[in-house]
């Protein structure tokens, strides 16, 4: 039996909700909310739009906790993220949630609206619920894009200015655009101060309104059932027949359907920290300096697939596809429920849909591959950081080896890789006396070809005849030992034996300190 005190104190918070109610209404609302009824059907499909939900509010916390440390100015932003790492508390593991977070916020966003997609949900009567849903998700792609731009390092620097060339190619407006982006004609501390603006209050007070909005539209369009052969969408009969499914055989959403939410987001915050505390926080890199050229900026993981396309891109095409592209792709999003508002939702019944969906996800995973691998992209350091590999100068005569000198110091490994190390922007050096011959190999290195420069210019003869000798013995098999003077046997050459009196009093060439150079 419960004592008079706790009783008083019942009817207390009861008056008081009552009150509040009476006033705003707030009261009923979240009861309505909280219990209002879901199809018995809406089980661990469901729960992805909660836990995107769940990754902003971890947004919001962090962010607003950051924003009281992160200093935005030009000169100091940098500093004040290596200050929040090394000298805050668990200042990184701030930023690592942070960061961690809005990967996953975008991932679960991206999954909830295949899920969408796949099940026909978008179809009457939620079409505007679906827009809403295109809108966000652009909405949280620019807040993840912003947020690189705060790490303010040479990623983000060079990554503004690929953006700001983009922008510039608008036809008429190119100029006037970048100005607006970057503050004016160059990147520069108010071109900070405009992408802080964008990612603390315009962007956050954007999806805020847009989460609402969203959440108020599927409270007035109810949860979809999962889709079933033979039951399509008739909007002239369908939501009478939905509310009268729902009403029988519904159960309230808060504890049943509720559960599976709490369940997966209680799973899904627990490995957020544990990728946060493992992995850390993303960036800084290097100061950003206009000054530092061997940078090779790409974007966060998400972008990834977009890093690839523009680097694909045919440059007669390119101009045309960067700046229709997005703005055609994002609007087909939103017209898909208008295009097609009824009809079957099975995904049995739509291989159409399915067979795009499919194709949509496989080129994101290849184009997001290559835009990790980016085998366009030269290694600039390989010719210092990459040694050549031991069995590659082993028992080599000493023009070879001289070679196998003028192939590091030539920068060719930046682009060509050999041993499975270096660029993959040219084709591998490790067969290449198996598809070009001796004239073939003197005639691409002076005169170049396809993306590969000339080097007749920046090679004597003595240094180019030193490099094609070591190439002629790359022929893919197990590297045999070769005798010195088999320059000698090369085609065109007068193959008749010299011998050298001084060949034995040489020394023996060190071919391990020439590997490591």
């Amino acid at each position: 039996m419960k004592s008079p005190g706790v009783i008083g104190v019942i009817g207390v918070i009861g008056r008081t909700l009552g009150w509040i109610d009476d006033r705003t209404g707030l009261v009923a609302v979240t009861e309505h909310a909280m219990f209002h009824k879901v199809p018995r059907s809406a089980k661990w499909w469901y729960v992805f739009g909660s836990a995107t939900l769940m990754f902003f509010i971890v947004q919001l916390v962090t962010g607003v906790l950051l924003t009281t440390l992160f200093v935005p100015s030009a000169g100091e932003a940098y500093q004040s993220l290596v200050y929040i790492d090394e000298k805050i508390p668990m200042g990184w593991m701030l930023r690592a949630l942070h960061g961690w977070s809005s990967n996953a916020m975008c991932i679960m966003m991206l999954i909830h609206m295949t899920q969408i997609f796949l099940h026909g949900t978008y179809k009457f009567p939620r079409e505007l619920t679906w827009v809403a849903g295109v809108a966000l998700c652009v909405t949280t792609l620019g807040l993840a894009f912003t947020g690189q731009i705060m790490r303010w390092d040479a990623n983000a620097y060079w990554g503004l200015g690929i953006g700001a060339a983009i922008v510039d190619r608008v036809p008429f407006a190119g100029n006037w655009l970048r100005s607006v982006v970057l503050g004016g004609p160059n990147i520069s501390g108010a071109t900070l101060s405009r992408f802080f603006a964008l990612h603390v209050f315009v962007l956050p007070g954007t999806a805020i309104g847009l989460i609402g909005l969203h959440l108020i539209l599927v409270l007035k369009g109810g949860i979809s059932e999962m889709p079933k052969v033979g039951q399509p969408v008739k909007p002239e009969t369908y939501r009478k027949e939905y509310e009268d499914r729902v009403k029988k055989t519904g159960v309230p959403f808060f504890p049943d359907a509720a559960r599976r939410d709490m369940v997966f987001c209680g799973a899904a915050l627990i490995g957020l920290i544990g990728l946060a505390a493992w992995y850390g926080p993303f960036g800084p890199g290097p100061v950003p300096s206009p000054t530092i050229i061997e940078v090779a900026p790409r974007p966060d993981g998400l972008f990834l697939w977009l890093f690839a396309v523009l680097a694909l891109l045919p440059p007669d095409s390119e101009t045309f596809l960067i700046l229709v592209g997005p703005p055609v792709g994002i609007a087909f999003l939103a017209a898909l429920p208008f295009i097609s508002p009824s009809g079957e939702r099975a995904p049995s019944r739509r291989p159409i849909s399915v067979i795009i969906l499919c194709i949509i996800v496989t080129a994101l995973a290849v184009l997001t591959w290559l835009g990790e691998t980016s085998p366009w992209s030269p290694v600039m350091k390989a010719w210092t950081s990459i040694p050549t590999p031991i069995e590659y100068v082993r028992h080599r005569s000493p023009l070879e080896l001289q070679g196998a000198i003028q192939l590091q110091y030539a920068q060719c490994r930046n682009c060509h890789s050999i041993g499975g190390e270096g660029g993959e922007r040219g084709p591998a050096l490790d067969d290449v006396a198996t598809r070009l011959s001796w004239d073939q190999l003197v005639r691409q290195i002076q005169q170049g070809g396809g993306n590969m420069p000339a080097y007749g210019k920046s090679l004597n003869s003595a240094e180019t005849e030193a490099l094609a000798a070591f190439l002629s013995t790359l022929d893919g098999g197990t590297l045999p030992a070769l005798i010195p003077g088999a320059m000698e046997q090369q085609p065109g050459r007068d193959q008749s034996p010299t011998v050298d009196p001084r060949a034995e009093a040489e020394p023996e060439v060190d071919s391990d300190t020439v590997a490591a150079r």
